[in-house]
């Protein structure tokens, strides 16, 4: 079988920090961190969509990346697409990946074209799942791309669209039980408005939960046990996305009943997008049990748009990992890199050097998360500061026990207001410590 990347052998771990060239410097698949392998812990995934169908192009220019299946015919394109990630995926050591439909297969002139198209790639993608136990993290359905949904998918004013959406999405789930999907996503990336002079916002936010209440309803009749997942994104390139940040997400699905049936994907320029941490999207998450996997990415703080960049921030790959640690690891979710190589990295080794060093970097994360956990420092300062809820008036309070009243009449008896400092500039040096010394 042809070798699309032949000047590349499996990447290994050195030892050596400093030595040049192509290794992991700290991920180690077999390392044991907080009772598991780090292969375990940290559950890659190879985003299709930017590692093998991206070719570097920006706003501003075309494509400049050289990739070895470029200037074949559309459906050859797609099969050679299906054997070169997989030997990517096989020389990264990565598990799993994730994909859009229209990724993996050209869309066609009708709906029933694709499918079929669909299907025969489908075929090769489980062979190769197959013969290297590779597996699927999650699929999902562009309903973004065509000029179809200028207006919106679900929440498009055209019930022609609507329609055609129900129809990809239904075969974009079949197709995601037959690759053993671990999870099914909905990214609702022009579902938002750019001006309410035009807009029904009420309908358009009720017929989006009339479209998942169907996929649910889908799911069970076919038997897809996955989990379904809301990524949120607040805009780009609708100017208001209706699932701008996971605590509107979380709004959205509790008054539509949908709570039971989502967890949420996050994605970490998604986050600051919003004008959040990836932290605080993880962690109201995970406060309401709704983390369920996770876009490793990063973006430029200078620029006010997705750049989808590979993490290789410390500070937040191990901010995350602290989450993902503290909610008990992943159970059907991992980390999938939705990162594409910068436009002047264009050698299809590039690839597997960002890949290296999202992985390092996250690697690098865990062990620093883990050690953080293990000491109990933070936890420790955390549970000090909030001492007064678990006694006294405090604990009164919190058991339901005190009123206006009650507490008018507490305040009264003149008792002096003692407070502790914060110290958040220790906690951030000894953050500092647990990265370094990890």
């Amino acid at each position: 079988m042809k070798e699309y990347f032949p000047s590349v052998k499996k990447v290994e771990f050195t030892e050596d920090k400093l030595q040049p060239g192509l290794h992991f410097r700290h991920y180690k698949a077999d390392e044991i961190v907080g009772g598991k392998t780090m292969k375990d812990q940290l559950k890659f995934g190879m985003a299709w969509w930017h590692t093998l169908c991206g070719e570097g192009n920006d706003p501003f220019g075309p494509g400049t990346g050289i990739r070895p299946w470029q200037g074949l015919e559309s459906m050859a394109q797609a099969e050679a697409r299906v054997y070169a990630g997989f030997e990517f995926m096989s020389k990264m050591g990565i598990g799993y990946f994730c994909f859009h439909d229209r990724d993996i297969a050209p869309e066609g002139n009708t709906l029933a074209e694709s499918n079929a198209n669909l299907d025969h790639i489908v075929k090769i993608i489980k062979q190769q799942m197959d013969e290297t136990g590779i597996r699927n993290l999650w699929g999902t359905a562009n309903m973004f791309s065509h000029p179809r949904f200028m207006h919106g998918a679900s929440t498009s004013p055209n019930a022609d669209v609507f329609a055609h959406c129900a129809g990809q999405v239904k075969k974009a789930m079949e197709i995601t039980k037959e690759l053993g999907g671990e999870n099914y996503v909905f990214w609702g990336g022009r579902e938002g408005y750019e001006t309410l002079l035009n807009t029904n916002m009420k309908l358009e936010n009720d017929n989006m939960a009339r479209f998942m209440h169907m996929a649910v309803d889908y799911a069970k009749e076919i038997g897809f046990d996955g989990q379904f997942l809301i990524e949120p994104k607040p805009k780009e390139p609708s100017k208001h996305q209706y699932d701008f940040d996971v605590a509107t997400g979380m709004a959205f699905l509790r008054g539509y009943g949908l709570d039971k049936d989502f967890k949420f994907n996050i994605e970490a320029n998604h986050a600051t997008l919003a004008g959040h941490t990836f932290q605080h999207d993880l962690r109201v998450a995970r406060d309401n049990d709704m983390l369920g996997s996770i876009d490793a990415n990063q973006g430029d703080m200078l620029l006010g748009w997705d750049t989808d960049q590979f993490p290789t921030d410390l500070y937040v790959s191990t901010l995350c990992m602290y989450e993902v640690i503290k909610m008990g690891g992943f159970t059907k979710g991992g980390l999938n890199f939705d990162s594409k190589v910068r436009r002047a990295s264009f050698k299809p080794e590039d690839l597997f050097y960002a890949h290296a060093a999202g992985m390092d970097g996250f690697a690098k994360g865990l062990k620093a998360a883990q050690k953080m956990i293990d000491d109990g420092l933070i936890d420790k300062f955390v549970e000090d500061r909030y001492a007064s809820w678990g006694r006294g008036i405090g604990a009164s309070i919190a058991a339901g026990k005190e009123d206006f009243k009650s507490l008018e009449k507490y305040t009264m008896q003149g008792k002096p207001i003692l407070h502790e400092s914060g110290r958040q500039e220790y906690l951030e040096s000894i953050l500092n410590e647990y990265i370094l010394g990890s």
